[in-house]
């Protein structure tokens, strides 16, 4: 599944956090780049702060799109693309159209769960030129043991999308991990609970 599409309708969801995560543990067994499609450029501001000259690739996307992706996918076994927090954004439209799968960050709350309607249709409208588009939500920044997370999983689970199995826990190391330039899996021990759940995502993900 050489090209994942980290994808939106509401800033604030973890993409970028997950993007480079993401990447990072695909990156152990395979040759890996991300694409920061994102006008704000948060992966690429990620990038900056790492002082390793080996440390994952993050590329800026340029004004051809298109042509950008399918010349990275010759280069890379596998492209995470950050997209912006719309589905009406053109590079969300681009993007849709050409990966393999769609991974939809969501918090646990009733608003973020809401603007997934809008993920939806655009999933759908892609398939029109992409009929192979896989795509899968993903609980994001969920809080233990809540009554909220729980019950936005069972709201999820009434999209006509699927749902991984594996939720993403609010950890603070993932801040962390940000300001080293660092992903969770380059920090040993302090990142391990973290890592754990990230490569049951990982599991799932790239089944």
């Amino acid at each position: 599944m050489p090209v994942i599409a980290l994808v939106g309708n509401k800033g604030g969801a973890g993409k970028t956090t997950l993007s480079v995560n993401i990447a990072a543990g695909i990156a152990r067994d395979r040759t890996t780049a991300v694409l920061d499609a994102d006008p704000q450029g948060s992966s690429l501001q990620w990038r900056a702060f790492t002082v390793d000259e080996n440390a994952l690739k993050v590329y800026e996307a340029n004004g051809d799109l298109s042509a950008q992706i399918n010349e990275l996918k010759a280069r890379y076994e596998c492209l995470i693309i950050d997209c912006p927090p719309s589905v009406h954004a053109p590079q969300t439209n681009t993007v849709l159209r050409l990966c393999d799968l769609a991974l939809i960050p969501v918090q646990p709350s009733p608003v973020d769960l809401w603007a997934t309607v809008h993920t939806e249709r655009a999933i759908e409208e892609a398939r029109q030129v992409n009929p192979n588009l896989k795509a899968m939500l993903i609980l994001n920044q969920l809080e233990a043991r809540t009554t909220l997370s729980k019950l936005v999983r069972e709201a999820a689970e009434e999209i006509e999308l699927p749902v991984a199995k594996t939720g993403i826990r609010r950890r603070a190391i993932y801040r962390a991990s940000a300001l080293e330039g660092k992903s969770v899996f380059d920090l040993g021990r302090r990142g391990a609970d973290a890592v754990d759940e990230l490569n049951n995502l990982l599991e799932e993900v790239m089944t």
